[in-house]
C-alpha cells in the first residue's frame, strides 16, 4: 500500500535551517503533485509548499524567499527547505500525493517543526 514517511523535524532557534524529507513508496512517485501542509493545533491545514510533476513549484507569500520545495523522482523522495525560520513556522508538518487522474490522495503521519529560543 501507499506510504509517505515524513522526516527532519525538531527543534531549532530563530533564523535557523532545518530540511524536511518525505519519502513514498507503493506509488509511481512521478506521477504525483507533492504538496506540504503544516497545521497548529486549533487551526486549518496551511498549504506550505507544492511541486508538480514537471518540477512547477509554488509558495504562499508567508514561506515565499525563505522555504524551497523540490523532488527527486529517482529517490521518491520529496524535500523542503526551510532556511530563516521564524517561530510562527512552528507546527506539524505534513506531506501530500495527489493525482487528479486517478483521484487519490494521501498524507503521511507528520513531523513536528519547534522554532524557539
Amino acid at each position: 500500500q501507499v506510504q509517505l514517511v515524513e522526516s527532519g523535524g525538531g527543534l531549532v532557534q530563530p533564523g535557523g535551517s532545518l530540511r524536511l524529507s518525505c519519502v513514498a513508496s507503493g506509488m509511481i512517485f512521478s506521477n504525483y503533485l507533492m504538496t506540504w501542509y503544516r497545521q497548529v493545533p486549533g487551526k486549518q491545514r496551511e498549504l506550505v509548499a507544492r511541486i508538480g510533476r514537471s518540477s512547477i513549484t509554488n509558495y504562499p507569500d508567508s514561506v515565499k524567499g525563505r522555504f524551497t520545495i523540490s523532488r527527486d523522482n529517482a529517490k521518491n523522495t520529496v524535500y523542503l527547505q526551510m532556511n530563516s525560520l521564524k517561530p510562527e513556522d512552528t507546527a506539524v508538518y505534513y506531506c501530500n500525493a495527489a493525482s487528479l487522474l486517478t483521484s487519490s490522495n494521501f498524507w503521511g503521519q507528520g513531523t513536528q517543526v519547534t522554532v524557539s529560543s
